[in-house]
């Protein structure tokens, strides 16, 4: 049995490129990026052929479910001394975009996205901020550092409030609703740099996000998906922080507002007496402006 994947890539040479060319001009379809020379879609996978780089070498990105049984149609045989080795992994391309959220699993606060635009000349700056996988990195840490990376790269910030994800979620899902936001962050940096390499710290399959999309009328298409893509993709873990950033400063606009600590997480003690806490303070009508309502500790009190 055939294991499914996300990603494959692979370098091609200009024999096997003119056969790809053939075989996807019947499929093919014009992508935003600049440096996607072919772009194909069919069930369950994409195909992405990109212009050579500046070192001659140009590579295919296969994608989705189908990406490895639809690679084989042209690297049959690892061992053969015609086939070219298959990555597990997408080249991480510059200049690149790259999104990631955050606040989906805990009780309190918004849902907030973000997408952030990364150069090659950028990587020394973020490597002297620490900028990693915020799930790595301190809430200390990334409220130092956050002004400055809000204030030196491109980025876009979306936010959820509990009030409207609560309006909204009997309708829609949590991964559609994020689809929407990573989408949404895309365009507007898009609109600002031009084109761009985009990667995703993916949370549903490529299929399943774009479905989430269907109803969408602009979708970014050339969109790289990769679980734990903060660990590969300068963008995504810039994308993270921020992402980060503004969910923890969201969270102290809510201690000031209302006098109390909202704390992190979603089935802990202190998420439990704080709920119990706000309720008797404010009503349970309140509750809706400051958590999600379909946690199942949360709709046990209502």
């Amino acid at each position: 049995m055939e294991e499914k994947a996300t990603v494959y890539s692979a370098e091609i040479d200009d024999a096997t490129y003119e056969k790809m060319r053939d075989f996807y001009s019947q499929f093919s379809s014009k992508s935003p990026n600049e440096y996607i020379d072919i772009f194909a879609q069919g069930h369950n996978v994409s195909v992405a052929i990109y212009k050579k780089n500046k070192k001659g070498i140009r590579k295919v990105v296969f994608q989705g479910e189908r990406a490895i049984t639809e690679a084989k149609m042209f690297f049959k045989d690892a061992k053969s001394t015609t086939t070219k080795k298959i990555d597990t992994l997408a080249p991480s391309l510059f200049p690149q975009i790259g999104s990631d959220e955050v606040g989906t699993g805990d009780v309190f606060g918004p849902i907030c996205v973000a997408a952030a635009f990364v150069r090659e000349e950028d990587l020394p700056l973020l490597k002297e901020l620490g900028v990693t996988d915020s799930k790595q990195m301190t809430d200390e840490k990334i409220l130092e550092i956050g002004p400055k990376l809000i204030n030196s790269f491109v980025y876009s910030q979306l936010s959820l409030p509990n009030n409207k994800f609560n309006e909204v979620h009997d309708d829609i899902n949590m991964n559609a609703i994020k689809a929407k936001m990573h989408n949404q962050c895309y365009i507007n940096v898009l609109e600002k740099v031009g084109n761009a390499h985009i990667y995703q710290d993916q949370f549903a399959e490529p299929s399943l996000y774009f479905s989430y999309l269907k109803d969408v009328e602009q979708v970014v298409r050339n969109v790289t998906f990769h679980t734990k893509g903060e660990s590969y993709y300068p963008s995504v873990a810039l994308g993270s922080v921020i992402a980060r950033y503004s969910f923890l400063r969201k969270m102290k606009e809510m201690d000031e507002k209302y006098g109390m600590h909202f704390p992190l997480g979603s089935s802990n003690a202190k998420t439990e007496e704080a709920l119990k806490e706000f309720i008797e303070r404010f009503g349970k009508k309140e509750l809706s402006n400051v958590a999600k309502l379909n946690f199942k500790n949360v709709t046990s009190l209502l």
